[in-house]
Formats: C-alpha cells, sequence, structure tokens
C-alpha cells in the first residue's frame, strides 16, 4: 500500500519538556563551573597561567664592601650569573643536552633530573659562573633555560684577614667574621620585577612596577692592612719555628682602643672555604687561656692602689716556694728579699702571691671587674668569649694567690690586650672597636694615673737585663711589657708538657702608641716561656710598626742590651 506524503512522528508531550530541561540544566551547570571558577576558584586558574607565563625576576642588590681604615678592600662582590630552567618550559633534544652537561661541567643524568619535574617552575643547573661561559650555554639556544644575575665574593687579602672579614655561602649571606656580624648591614634589600614572558623566554610586558633594589652599606673596619700583613707574617713564621699548635697577635692603637691588626694561625682562604674545621674561628676573641705572669701588673697594682705597698716596699721570697695547705707555689729560682717593681720585673710567683694575700678579696674581685675580666667585650663580633673570674665569695687562699699570677683565670687575647691599655693610659681603661672611630673614645679610670705610671715603670723594667723579657727590646724605643707562661687546662686538670706563652706590651714607654699582645698556643721546639717565645714576635712587629708611622725615638740606637743567660727569660710558673 503506498504512503503519500511525509511520515509525520508526533512525540509525546512529557519527553520534550524532559529535553528541554537537561538543556536548560547543562547550561546552569556550565554557567554555575562558570562563576564557581571565575569568582570563588580563580586563585587556581591563575596559578596555573603564571606557572607558564609569569615570572618575578629577582634583581639583587649589591652588597657593601668591607675596607680597611684606609679604604683599602677586603672584600668586593664581582658580577658573575646562574642558569636556571622553568621545566614545563624547557624543549631539549639529547645533543643540547650533552653540550649544556659540558660546559656546565655536570653530568647529563643531572640536567635530566632536574628537568625531569615539569611541576616545578624554577630549578638551578649552575650557580655563580663567569659571564663568558654563561653567554656560551645562552647560545645553545634551548627555550626554558635563562640566566641570573648573581654576585659573587671576593677577599683581595685572603688569608691574612680571614678570620675578621669572614666569608659569604652560595646565597651571599655572611657565614663568618665580619660578613656574618653586619650581613643585614651588607646586604641590603633584593629588588623585584614581575613580568609576562613567552615561551622563548622573552618579557612581553611588566605585571606591576618594578621594586629597585637596595645597595648593602660598606663597612669600614680599624684595621691597617699594612700592619695586618706585618703580625700575620712574623705569627706564621713564629708558629712554624716554635712548632706550635696555633698562635694569636693584636696590635691595638693605645690611644683610642682601635684594632689595628688581628690575625691568627692556622687560617683559611676565604675566596676557597673548604677543608676549614678548626681554622675559621678567630682565636683571638673566642678562644680563653689563663694569662699566667702577664696578670701580674694588675696584682701590683692593685698593691700601690690599696695604699699598703709601694713601688719599693720588699717581700722576702726566699726560699723560692711557699705553701699554701696542701699546694705549693714555685719561683723558677730562689729570688730573696725582692721590691714590688722586682717582683713584675723577676715574676715572681711567690711575691705575687703574697702582696694578693695580703689584699681584700671583694677590692681584687671589684679591679678584675672594672678591667672586663669574667664579660664579653660587646665589640659585635660572632662567638666572642668572656672568660671567667670565679665569685669572690667562693676563693679559698689558694685561689687568691694563684689568680695574682694569673692562672685559676682565664681571659681572651682581645681582654688582654685592653687590660694593657689602662698602664698605657695613666689608668683609664679604654673601649675596643673593630670598627674605625672619628674621635677618641671615654675610657673607665681603674686605677689612679700615678699608679699606672708606677706600673708603667715596672714594665720597663721587665725588658731590660734582668727581666724576663729581654728580647722584647727596640731599637730606639723604650719598650714596657710583661711576660706569661701557663700550662694548659686539659680534660684531667694541668697538662705537664704543654704551655701557652705569650707577651703583651707598648712602645714607645714614655707616650704609648701601639699596644701588642702576643699568643703561642703549645710551643713544641724546646723553648716554651712568653720571654724566648712570644717576645721576639712582638719586637719584630713593634720595629716595623714605630718606623711604618714614623713615631719618634724615644731612646738612643744603642738602647738595645741582650744578657745570653737563659735565666733571664724564665718566668714562674
Amino acid at each position: 500500500m503506498a504512503i503519500n506524503g511525509p511520515i509525520v512522528v508526533k512525540l509525546p508531550a512529557w519527553r520534550r519538556r524532559i529535553l528541554l530541561v537537561a538543556v536548560l540544566f547543562g547550561f546552569a551547570a556550565l554557567l554555575g563551573r562558570g562563576v564557581y571558577l571565575q569568582s570563588f576558584h580563580k586563585h587556581f586558574l591563575q596559578e596555573k597561567g603564571d606557572a607558564r607565563y609569569s615570572r618575578t625576576l629577582v634583581l639583587p642588590s649589591h652588597r657593601g664592601k668591607i675596607t680597611d681604615r684606609f679604604g683599602e678592600l677586603l672584600a668586593i662582590s664581582s658580577p658573575v650569573e646562574s642558569v636556571w630552567a622553568s621545566p614545563p618550559d624547557v624543549e631539549i633534544n639529547i645533543a643540547q643536552t650533552k653540550e649544556i652537561a659540558a660546559l656546565l661541567q655536570v653530568k647529563t643524568e643531572f640536567i635530566n633530573k632536574k628537568l625531569a619535574n615539569s611541576e616545578r617552575g624554577f630549578v638551578y643547573l649552575k650557580r655563580r659562573i663567569s659571564p663568558e661561559l654563561a653567554a656560551k650555554v645562552m647560545k645553545v639556544g634551548v627555550p626554558g633555560i635563562y640566566l641570573q644575575r648573581e654576585y659573587k665574593r671576593y677577599y683581595p687579602a685572603g688569608d691574612v684577614t680571614a678570620h675578621l672579614v669572614g666569608f659569604t655561602g652560595v646565597d651571599d649571606k655572611g657565614q663568618e667574621g665580619f660578613e656574618l656580624a653586619k650581613n643585614a648591614d651588607l646586604s641590603g634589600s633584593e629588588g623585584s620585577r614581575r613580568v609576562i614572558k613567552d615561551r622563548s623566554g622573552h618579557i612581553i610586558e611588566d605585571l606591576q612596577a618594578v621594586k629597585i633594589p637596595q645597595d648593602g652599606h660598606d663597612v669600614v673596619l680599624s684595621i691597617d692592612r699594612r700592619i695586618q700583613y706585618l703580625a700575620h707574617r712574623e705569627l706564621v713564621k713564629a708558629v712554624e719555628a716554635n712548632k706550635a699548635v696555633a698562635g694569636a697577635v693584636i696590635v691595638l692603637d693605645a690611644k683610642t682602643g682601635e684594632v689595628l691588626a688581628m690575625t691568627n694561625v692556622p687560617t683559611y682562604n676565604p675566596n676557597n672555604p673548604v677543608n676549614i674545621l678548626g681554622k675559621s674561628r678567630n682565636r683571638a676573641i673566642t678562644d680563653t687561656f689563663e694569662p699566667g705572669s702577664t696578670l701580674k701588673p694588675v696584682t701590683a697594682a692593685a698593691a700601690l692602689e690599696s695604699g699598703q705597698y709601694q713601688f719599693d716596699s720588699k717581700i722576702q721570697t726566699s726560699p723560692g716556694f711557699m705553701s699554701i695547705g696542701p699546694a705549693t707555689i714555685h719561683d723558677t729560682h730562689p729570688q730573696g728579699i725582692l721590691t714590688v717593681a722586682q717582683v713584675i720585673q723577676k715574676s715572681s710567683n711567690v711575691g705575687a702571691s703574697k702582696i694578693a694575700l695580703t689584699l681584700d678579696k671583694l677590692f681584687m674581685w671589684n679591679i678584675y671587674n672594672e678591667l672586663g675580666l669574667g664579660h664579653v667585650e660587646g665589640i659585635g663580633f660572632p662567638g666572642e668569649g668572656s672568660g671567667r673570674v670565679r665569685p669572690y665569695k667562693t676563693w679559698r687562699p689558694i685561689e687568691q694567690a694563684t689568680m695574682s699570677f694569673g692562672h685559676g683565670i682565664s681571659v681572651t687575647l682581645l681582654q688582654l690586650a685592653r687590660l694593657y691599655t689602662v698602664f698605657a693610659n695613666e689608668g683609664e681603661l679604654r673601649p675596643i672597636s673593630l670598627l674605625k672611630l672619628s674621635d677618641i673614645p671615654v675610657g673607665q679610670q681603674v686605677f689612679s694615673a700615678a699608679t699606672a705610671n708606677h706600673v708603667k715603670d715596672m714594665l720597663e723594667m721587665v725588658v731590660q737585663p734582668g727581666g724576663t723579657a729581654v728580647k722584647a727590646q727596640v731599637l730606639g724605643y723604650r719598650v714596657a711589657g710583661k711576660t706569661g707562661t701557663a700550662h694548659k687546662v686539659g680534660a684531667h686538670g694541668y697538662e705537664e708538657d704543654k704551655y701557652v706563652a705569650s707577651f703583651v706590651g707598648f712602645a714607645p714607654a714614655s707616650n704609648p702608641r701601639f699596644i701588642i699582645a702576643v699568643m703561642i698556643d703549645e710551643p713544641n721546639n724546646g723553648q716554651y716561656y712568653g720571654g724566648t717565645v712570644a717576645a721576639p714576635v712582638f719586637s719584630l712587629i713593634m720595629a716595623d710598626a714605630l718606623r711604618m708611622f714614623a713615631v719618634p725615638q724615644d731612646a738612643p740606637n744603642n738602647n738595645v742590651v741582650i744578657e745570653e743567660n737563659p735565666e733571664d727569660v724564665k718566668e714562674g710558673m
């Protein structure tokens, strides 16, 4: 049967309604999803977009310089490049991988591993390479690999100033010395620039205003690089000649308290700070030791200040030893009757002990306290030691006696050098500075001018024939100073065969210009007294420093008299 005309199928009304509702529901779902993504979840989309095209470029600040007091460079930053990549954007083949790995002197596996994580938008391939090498890397033409300008620290003086200046890490942050202590001042603040880049790394536009980097401030140390080199040279020779474990030297401006030189051995190269364990600490500031007889001038000053003794008051030191309870204090050899001045000149332990035992404990403790012993100097250097002075209420007679000649009390070499500013400045203790000063600081009057000058006269006797430091003499100049020799303290008490030899003094004695403190740790070449090990180092450094600064002579050119008597350089232990 033939059918004429089109066949019309009439759908039920409920199916049309269901289809319409479904379509409307789909549009509503799409609209809701769009509103959700644009309004409530937009950060996700923005992050995904930013990860591919938006970059925040770090604009490094220029780290400040460190110079000596005359502007000579001790630390400066030079520009270098760091190679980094955005793994999602990198398009690299095997040949390019090998070429870049060869240029950066790394393995191809290293490059592949770095670029494998496509979730990361920033990875370093190599940091701090020369601009010339960086240009060769970029010539390979790999999309997604970029350069970042950074700065590498350079230390012109190398190991000579390493313990003072310190060094920075790979992120240009201070790790030791003044690089660490003044890191905030030296670093400044980084800038930034947020941009959109295409896949080839070209900047299309800036997204926000550029944040300008703020360069760091320069730091001017009190150091005189000429004296620093001089002190370092003589210390290295002394440590080697005496087969010592270590040594340190400090040179102070006697008037201002500024540190003109501070050097330590062993040392390290801050331009390549590897294998520096045990070499990086500034022993002159951080390490404490028993000062030995270098503390006897304090005992003499306290005696004069108390009014109980005069310059020429006599003390019986015979028979060269004395017992206090079960302990015995010895001199190196019997001296008989000595004046207070001769107790210092001959470095008599018995004489110093007898003086100290007649003085009030609180009176002595107050003097140690006023001299800064047992306290951090507060010079702003990391790791500064405080030393130790026992509370006076716990002092037994043997402790009061031994502290009079520098045992049972510990100091840093910096504290010891500072202590002698009282004898160089008529009783006034000067504060210490490692930064250049514009004015002479106000000190603290610890002893009267008369007392300080009397002790200065005693210290001159120490370096003259009959004293323990004849090898500290300087041609054409009057010298004042004191030797020290002390047993080292070990895990089980004093070590019988290990010593610290020291000498502290100043010149010209008539108008002190420099104070020099020398410490030689564990000399092991047959000599260990301060007069034979440390005093000659003082003499060499002082002689050159005085002439370098054209300091007027205060003695004739025939003033040096050396007596080859081994007893002359021995001081009480």
